[in-house]
């Protein structure tokens, strides 16, 4: 498949973004300054980008007006060659280039993040896929990662609101040393929250509710109540909530895994 570097023009906002992050001076001594390392990074990322890729971001309803058109795998692969380094994180963030900040999530240093931080990174959700790779592969592992699923719950906006309940989907297999007691009250949250109608914050609900019961048979056996209670809601939202959780909670497959 051709590349979009070859197919596309890439827009001079994105083309110029790491300059007006960081400056384009390298560090004194020939060290890599932070702006040379986003310049490479971005510049990995181009040639790694496709029309097609860019054409198909919108029938999963990821914005791409800031976003060069670069598959997971391939943004995966270069935050795996990159490693660890929070500064870079940052800077990359800063860009607003959408694959940047997917990198980001998988260059930054959980133990580095601050809540301020998060919340500012939060407020710029701007789709479902973002929401989700920061909770997945960086929030998840922040020591403040809990307090904000609390705190974000109570969120208006559509992606903040998303990021508290991919967060807390996401611990059900991440934080192995979470208690029962955590769950219980993240399943307490969804209840409280499951009368929102909008697409993306009931599908977090309700995948956050079938990851909680699919953790152990204890919580299973909560999950599946707390589902049961959302069936029978009069609001559609809790409903479709509860109902769709509750086709895979009493299957036979989820049934005989959590007996395991």
């Amino acid at each position: 498949m051709a590349k979009a570097k070859a197919a596309t023009k890439i827009p001079a906002r994105i083309a110029s973004a790491s300059e007006r992050v960081t400056g384009s001076k390298s560090a004194a001594g020939g060290a890599r300054s932070i702006s040379d390392e986003v310049q490479s990074a971005l510049a990995s990322l181009k040639m790694q980008c496709t029309k097609a890729n860019l054409d198909g971001m919108a029938r999963y309803g990821i914005p791409s007006d800031n976003a060069l058109g670069v598959a997971m795998r391939d943004i995966k692969a270069l935050g795996k060659k990159l490693g660890r380094n929070h500064r870079l994180a940052v800077a990359l963030w800063d860009t607003g280039v959408y694959e940047a900040r997917m990198l980001a999530s998988f260059v930054g240093e959980p133990a580095q993040l601050t809540p301020a931080q998060m919340d500012r990174w939060c407020k710029d959700f701007d789709s479902w896929a973002i929401c989700d790779a920061m909770s997945f592969n960086l929030f998840d592992r922040s020591p403040y990662a809990w307090s904000k699923v609390k705190e974000w719950s109570k969120k208006s906006r559509e992606f903040e609101k998303r990021a508290a309940f991919a967060l807390l989907w996401s611990l059900t297999v991440h934080d192995k040393r979470a208690s029962d007691e955590q769950f219980l009250e993240g399943l307490g949250l969804i209840e409280r929250e499951s009368m929102d109608e909008r697409h993306y914050v009931k599908k977090a609900l309700n995948m956050a509710l079938r990851a909680i019961g699919k953790r152990n048979r204890g919580l299973r056996l909560s999950a599946v109540a707390a589902a049961g209670r959302l069936a029978d809601s009069r609001s559609a939202a809790a409903k479709w909530v509860g109902t769709d959780a509750l086709r895979e909670l009493t299957s036979d497959r989820v049934i005989n895994r959590s007996r395991g």
